[in-house]
């Protein structure tokens, strides 16, 4: 599977010295929470805080790389914090591609617990709604700093990283 996301990356968005990045629509990432705290509480605000720095946070991370060109997502922000965008049927595509975007990226985290949670990033091809290529990492413990220290294990090693998949 990796080696398939590197060949689909650089073909679909090949990088020469005078290529533009690929222009990424990087949608606010959504929690599903699955706990017993979750179904008995409800929606936590530091919660959705913690949700709103990680979706900045790769944003951040990929204009300053230079390899994306992110978009403004506010166009388009109202519909898609109306739609549930793991489970819409495409509608990130649709959405991203208003924007322009060749890339719809989207993130989900999900809370097993305070202490089991997993972050989910996916990459689809705005043209062809195809998945490109998706990331996941688990994590420990429901504070700011197990958040921000796996979005940027993410970011680091699998977006950003120059040989993402490539045979050892």
């Amino acid at each position: 599977m990796r080696i398939a996301a590197v060949v689909a990356m650089t073909l679909l968005f090949p990088v020469s010295a005078h290529a533009e990045p690929p222009k990424a629509a990087v949608f606010d990432f959504e929690l599903l929470d699955t706990s017993l705290q979750g179904e008995m509480d409800g929606p936590r605000g530091d919660e959705q805080q913690r949700l709103i720095r990680a979706s900045e946070q790769i944003r951040k991370g990929l204009a300053e790389s230079g390899k994306f060109a992110v978009l403004d997502i506010a166009p388009v922000n109202d519909a898609a914090h109306a739609a549930n965008l793991q489970a819409c049927g495409g509608c990130d595509v649709d959405l991203a591609k208003k924007l322009g975007a060749d890339l719809a990226i989207t993130g989900v985290v999900q809370k097993v617990s305070n202490l089991i949670l997993n972050l989910n990033i996916y990459l689809r091809d705005a043209r062809t709604g195809r998945l490109v290529t998706s990331m996941s990492a688990d994590f420990r413990g429901n504070t700011d700093e197990s958040w921000q220290r796996t979005a940027s294990y993410l970011l680091r090693n699998r977006l950003l990283a120059p040989n993402y998949g490539a045979p050892r």
